[in-house]
């Protein structure tokens, strides 16, 4: 490791290693066959070496991803009924604290690789971008049909569901500067917390929520898989089922103590009609409480393949998509029926929302719907000379392995 210093020909320092050929040209004096051999000898350690993820999605993430969409589709659907009830309330401030925050920090997590690289830049436009307009658009045209209404189209200001892709979007623009500051963590919470108290940022692309939601996917970015692992032991299980149960208690006290749109992360603590001091506190709190209750989450997710594991590769679609059929009762007046405010109806509401959010994460509707979800516009970019090095270099291992 360190050069020796002593008399010439004594112990003298090793020669540095050689370089390895670039891919594609013989070493000098190596013959033709030997090259070959190590070349696909360093294919199959690459493959052994690669994460799981690269060929074969983890269904940790898969389920922990498709069971916090259906508690996003279920708090959509409790939204136009839990004015009539106290126990249905409780339930949906107990939801909001952390089916985002677990959702986001998931995003986070496999944002880790992000860069500049532009075979990435590509997929976050086609993946992120491009549905962001399309869908931005889509949402007032579809009330302008059903309503007959003339909403106007603004791709700044996000329609219902649609903030979460601007915020993407921005997050993943920022994850080069987060891997690269000291403390990004306590940062992007001190951010956070100015952000609750400066009324002036403006709806524009609902700044309010990225800059309030950004440390949970800071988070997600910082996070290792062992850190999942933690929260996954049986001691967390066991311990999860009491903090729930007092979320719960803790969630229908407050019905009528407190403004759930703190759970929104729209606002500042001035527009909620609260002092300015209270929101650098409330997101100090609502953070520890959200990732207390996100943990217990992760703890009751399936570490094994299930039944809808494989929908976890469709949640965006999940996602954009019932929000459609969610706005669609409300134009049409569905919630207002007297019996969907009894128990009951509550049930019904909720069991068809989780049915409706699985069915749009299935293969026939992302076959249907990829189009606009992940377009592939090759047309639309220049062919990267080194993506393409890349791809010719992948092919190979494959033909190799």
């Amino acid at each position: 490791m360190f050069d020796a210093a002593s008399s010439p020909g004594q112990n003298r320092s090793p020669l540095p290693p050689a370089q390895p050929p670039a891919d594609g040209v013989p070493a000098p004096r190596t013959p033709t066959s030997a090259q070959n051999q190590r070349g696909r000898q360093r294919g199959r350690q690459q493959a052994a070496d690669r994460p799981a993820s690269g060929r074969q999605r983890d269904a940790f993430f898969d389920n922990a991803k498709y069971l916090a969409i259906v508690l996003v589709a279920m708090g959509h659907a409790w939204e136009p009924l839990k004015g009539d009830s106290r126990i249905l309330e409780g339930a949906y401030t107990v939801v909001y604290s952390f089916h985002m925050p677990a959702f986001i920090i998931i995003s986070g997590f496999f944002s880790r690789s992000f860069d500049m690289r532009p075979d990435r830049l590509k997929r976050l436009i086609t993946g992120v971008a491009v549905p962001y307009v399309l869908f931005e658009t889509a949402y007032p045209l579809f009330k302008n049909a059903v309503t007959g209404s003339h909403e106007e189209i603004s791709l700044l200001d996000p329609w219902y569901l649609t903030w979460f892709l601007a915020a993407l979007f921005i997050w993943r623009l920022t994850t080069p500067v987060w891997k690269l500051v000291r403390w990004p963590l306590p940062l992007a919470l001190g951010i956070a917390m100015l952000a609750t108290v400066t009324p002036n940022i403006g709806d524009d692309l609902d700044l309010q929520r990225v800059l309030q939601f950004l440390p949970y996917f800071v988070l997600g970015l910082c996070m290792k898989p062992e850190h999942f692992h933690l929260a996954r032991r049986r001691s967390v299980r066991i311990a999860s089922v009491p903090v729930f149960a007092a979320a719960l208690a803790v969630g229908w006290w407050a019905v009528p103590r407190m403004n759930t749109a703190w759970f929104y992360h729209r606002d500042s603590a001035q527009e909620l009609g609260a002092p300015w001091w209270c929101g650098p506190v409330m997101t100090l709190a609502m953070t520890g409480c959200s990732l207390l209750l996100t943990a217990c989450f992760f703890a009751w997710v399936p570490r094994r393949r299930m039944w809808f594991t494989a929908l976890g590769a469709g949640t965006l679609y999940g996602y954009l998509l019932h929000g459609f059929l969610v706005k669609l009762g409300d134009y049409r007046g569905w919630f207002e029926h007297p019996w969907l405010h009894r128990p009951l109806g509550e049930i019904l509401v909720t069991v068809l929302a989780a049915a409706a959010v699985t069915v749009l994460c299935t293969g026939p509707v992302r076959r249907v719907f990829r189009f606009a979800m992940e377009p592939r516009m090759e047309w639309a970019f220049r062919q990267d000379a080194a993506e393409l090095a890349r791809e010719r270099h992948r092919q190979r291992e494959k033909a190799a392995v």
